[in-house]
């Protein structure tokens, strides 16, 4: 198996970049999702219930700056805010990050037409690992859902393409076109072995650095949003509750905590150790 895409994706739910290479932290990939948004309560804001944060995208720029892009609007560049006022952030196991400052609220507020704040994590080490997620102690992640860093494996997902078009067969209906990878948003793409190898490692190396297996990634409604058109539908959930559900969700791919740093890059060898 080897790396064939390597994500990032600077604020969470809002599209990212595609790179040949990344540095590898302790909380997963350098630049990825140290941004997020909120409403002004501090409720977290996610494509899940705003789908035009899929039609926006973060790009990384000098000394952690991000640029931010959207539809309609002129982009603006965004600097971390380094000693900004903190601000309510209601994730998992944190609850303040740093306020981006009013002219990024102003501009993330006229992106999606709700009150919106752009808050950013300065120290990934104020965020553990959740114990029921796979962590230990002294595991931390940023602003991601449940892990530092999610891998899919294309040969799972030419797998589930073809439980897909199975499936419509047997409805009688015609077989929908394969999904884009980027549905899954995942940080490092990989090919090669059999489909769904990965949900059997305890531990794997990826080039340099090893990682340690934290949990199988459950899968939401924003997995069925086309992000072009911005539009839901059924699939892949529909089919993976037939195929990949256990304990009342549906999974794929795996989130990997780094055992030390070092850098990720396109043609990595893909290695499962004990």
């Amino acid at each position: 198996m080897r790396v064939t895409e390597i994500n990032i994706y600077p604020v969470k739910s809002l599209g990212g970049v595609t790179v040949d290479t990344a540095a590898v932290e302790p909380w997963g990939l350098a630049g990825d999702r140290r941004w997020a948004v909120t409403a002004e309560d501090g409720q977290v804001h996610t494509a899940r219930d705003l789908h035009a944060m899929l039609g926006m995208t973060a790009t990384p720029a000098a000394a952690g700056a991000i640029t931010l892009a959207a539809p309609g609007l002129a982009p603006i560049e965004v600097s971390p805010p380094v000693g900004g006022p903190r601000r309510p952030a209601r994730f998992d196991r944190l609850d303040v990050a740093v306020g981006a400052g009013e002219a990024a609220d102003r501009w993330m507020s006229r992106a999606l037409g709700t009150p919106a704040r752009l808050v950013w994590l300065e120290d990934p080490r104020r965020r553990p690992v959740g114990l029921s997620h796979g962590g230990r102690p002294g595991d931390t992640m940023v602003l991601q859902d449940d892990g530092p860093l999610l891998l899919t494996s294309l040969a799972s997902l030419r797998s589930l393409d073809d439980w897909i078009a199975q499936d419509a067969v047997e409805r009688g209906e015609e077989p929908p076109a394969p999904l884009p990878m980027h549905r899954f948003r995942p940080n490092v793409v990989v090919d090669g072995g059999e489909p769904f190898a990965e949900d059997s490692w305890t531990r794997v190396r990826i080039g340099e650095v090893g990682y340690r297996f934290a949990e199988h990634c459950d899968r939401c409604v924003l997995t069925t949003i086309d992000t072009r058109t911005l539009t839901p539908g059924s699939e892949p959930v529909r089919t993976l509750s037939r195929h990949r559900k256990w304990d009342g969700r549906v999974f794929f791919g795996v989130r990997l905590i780094p055992e030390g740093p070092g850098e990720v890059r396109l043609g990595d060898q893909v290695t499962p150790l004990p």
